[in-house]
């Protein structure tokens, strides 16, 4: 349960040493490894003390006092108690070091016991101070996943949203919806935020005296000149970026944020927008549409957008604007038009191989049977073809 490696020699003088020495002569074993966890404790080395610990049991088994050696080494009968003796010699020092908020210290003996939860409930608790540094933290709270949302959260404060962007993108959330939508309506938020300051601060400087709140798509409109000779008032990666995580988010304050975001980066030169695969090879305006739908605005209208995109594309033989399209109506909660247009689309296409469900998913969850048996047929599939037919009887 503990690694040997990682055992360090006591931070103790020369003096102390002799005085162990004495005390060993003088009262025996017992009484010199008490000593030595009394030494220990004032020096505030919790790795020797850990060891400590150990030796102690060791000695009260009769057993080898090395505390770095194998357990499996030990009698069977002493397996038990000094399993129980680690265990609570982590448990001892964790907490002392939870006590000096020494997260990262403690969270190695708690992760080496598979006990989180002291930890994690330390972390709920800790404010950082302006001069605390909050790395460690970070590491814990995501990467040791105790709690991701803090160490997001500290890193958007601390870091900005450049590295909160890097984070967000650089780690696999599709197995954690509640955490991707998490991190993705902050970072909407927070980029909404930075760039509603920056509009109005640029306005203020060119003498305009807002007499009301404006929204985004409000101050864009008023003022193209905002625009002029390339402007652009935030970074433009981060709002590619941040607005393309944004088709994940169920409707709500963070998608309006991201809405707004698409109406800023529609008004950008064309040369500041990037490029895009269909269906969004027009950009931000495309993004708009995509989250109007989902916003329940201009929702036939968007439909109908991305319905032309994904039969212009199927006719050039590719098949991912289709797949955008069927995701689209599945979040529009329109399932009949979804299983239409995979029949229409992606009929002969593998499911394996779609980000959206094929024709064979649709059809079983509307029990279609008759269009299960023709997406077989597309794909020279004779077993699901009789299948089909014989389930649909």
């Amino acid at each position: 349960m503990y690694d040997p490696d990682e055992a360090t020699a006591p931070a103790l003088d020369g003096a102390a040493l002799d005085r162990l020495k004495a005390t060993l002569a003088q009262r025996g074993p017992a009484a010199a490894v008490d000593e030595l966890i009394a030494e220990l404790r004032k020096a505030d080395d919790f790795q020797g003390l850990f060891y400590a610990f150990l030796m102690k049991k060791r000695i009260e088994l009769g057993v080898s006092p090395f505390p770095t050696g194998s357990a499996n080494e030990l009698p069977p009968e002493t397996h038990e108690p000094y399993e129980d003796a680690i265990r609570d010699a982590g448990r001892h020092v964790g907490a002392l070091l939870l006590d000096r908020k020494e997260y990262a210290k403690a969270w190695a003996f708690y992760r080496m016991l598979g006990e989180p939860e002291p930890v994690r409930e330390a972390l709920e608790k800790f404010i950082p101070g302006p001069d605390d540094d909050v790395y460690p933290i970070i590491e814990i709270a995501w990467q040791g996943g105790l709690l991701p949302k803090k160490g997001f959260d500290l890193v958007i404060d601390r870091h900005g949203i450049c590295s909160a962007i890097t984070m967000v993108s650089g780690s696999d959330l599709a197995s954690n919806p509640d955490l991707r939508d998490y991190c993705v309506g902050k970072l909407a938020t927070a980029l909404h935020a930075q760039l509603t300051e920056r509009l109005t601060s640029d306005l203020a400087a060119r003498g305009v005296i807002l007499t009301k709140t404006a929204t985004i798509p409000e101050l864009v409109e008023m003022h193209p000149d905002l625009f002029a000779d390339d402007a652009y008032h935030i970074d433009t990666s981060h709002l590619s970026s941040v607005v393309q995580m944004s088709t994940q988010l169920p409707a709500g304050p963070e998608q309006n944020c991201a809405r707004e975001l698409c109406a800023y980066g529609r008004k950008l030169a064309p040369n500041l927008q990037g490029t895009n695969d269909a269906p969004f090879d027009e950009n931000y305006v495309d993004y708009l549409a995509f989250l109007n739908v989902l916003a329940s605005e201009k929702v036939e209208e968007g439909l109908a957008r991305f319905a032309m995109k994904a039969e212009r594309e199927s006719a050039e033989g590719a098949t991912y604007a289709a797949q955008v399209y069927v995701n689209l109506l599945l979040r529009a909660n329109r399932p009949a038009d979804a299983l239409v247009a995979a029949k229409k689309f992606l009929l002969a296409e593998d499911d394996r191989n779609l980000i959206c469900p094929g024709v064979n998913e649709l059809a079983r969850r509307a029990g279609d049977f008759t269009a299960l048996a023709e997406a077989a047929k597309a794909r020279n599939d004779a077993v699901g073809f009789l299948a089909s037919l014989i389930a649909g009887l």
